[in-house]
């Protein structure tokens, strides 16, 4: 009897211990995914000025709106690319936040 009470808790010690390193995970991965998140919008932000002033300082309309299809054609090439790596790194943070349970998943009778 005894025996089986210590399964018990080393099971729920095992299970806790499991449930920690994955709310570590995803909290490296939000932590992470912020970061990304701040850059893309500083970086953003620094070429929509730019992109700005090139327009303000255009001699023509064929050169503003060349300023400007260019601008857009960035804008929607970096949002791609963005969203792109932020879908990587979304798949990747969970799988580190499900890499703990993987052990107790595996051990479940099929």
């Amino acid at each position: 009897m005894i025996k089986g009470i210590d399964d018990i808790q080393q099971a729920s010690k095992d299970s806790i211990e499991q449930a920690m390193k994955s709310v570590e995970a995803m909290n490296k991965g939000i932590q992470a995914l912020a970061v990304e998140t701040a850059d893309y919008q500083k970086k953003s932000y620094e070429h929509g000025a730019a992109a700005l002033e090139k327009l303000m300082a255009a001699k023509s309309v064929e050169n503003a709106v060349e300023i400007q299809n260019e601008y857009l054609k960035a804008t929607y090439e970096g949002y791609i690319s963005e969203l792109t790596k932020i879908g990587s790194m979304m798949t990747d943070f969970a799988k580190d936040a499900y890499r703990p349970f993987e052990s107790v998943f595996g051990k479940l009778p099929k």
